[in-house]
């Protein structure tokens, strides 16, 4: 039995954005509807995006977290990403802090 190789985040993110140029410059040789393949993973980008960010949400990161990470404001990422892809708003559980404060 082998070994498990465990791959960092970061390090899958990095080989997935060389296998999307190095696809993207072999389509520059090839056929438009292969252009048009290319074309579509921006909606699957999109959908990893927003399964990231329900992730977070999920694990209790704030919007303002979430917003600084995607280089826009709270409030846009809340608005472009605060809805469940199945249907309603997506919900974090809260916590009171002894204070007596809201922590999202």
């Amino acid at each position: 039995m082998s070994a498990r190789r465990e791959v960092e985040t970061l390090d899958y993110i990095d080989f997935a954005r060389r296998i999307i140029r190095k696809g993207g410059e072999r389509v520059g040789d090839g056929d438009e509807f292969e252009l048009a393949e290319l074309v579509s993973l921006r909606d699957d980008i999109e959908r990893a995006i927003t399964a990231a960010v329900h992730g977070q949400r999920s694990i209790g990161r704030s919007w303002a977290y979430i917003g600084a990470a995607l280089g826009i404001k709270r409030q846009s990422a809340q608005e472009r990403y605060g809805r469940h892809p199945l249907g309603g708003v997506s919900r974090v559980h809260t916590a009171r802090s002894d204070f007596g404060k809201v922590e999202a």
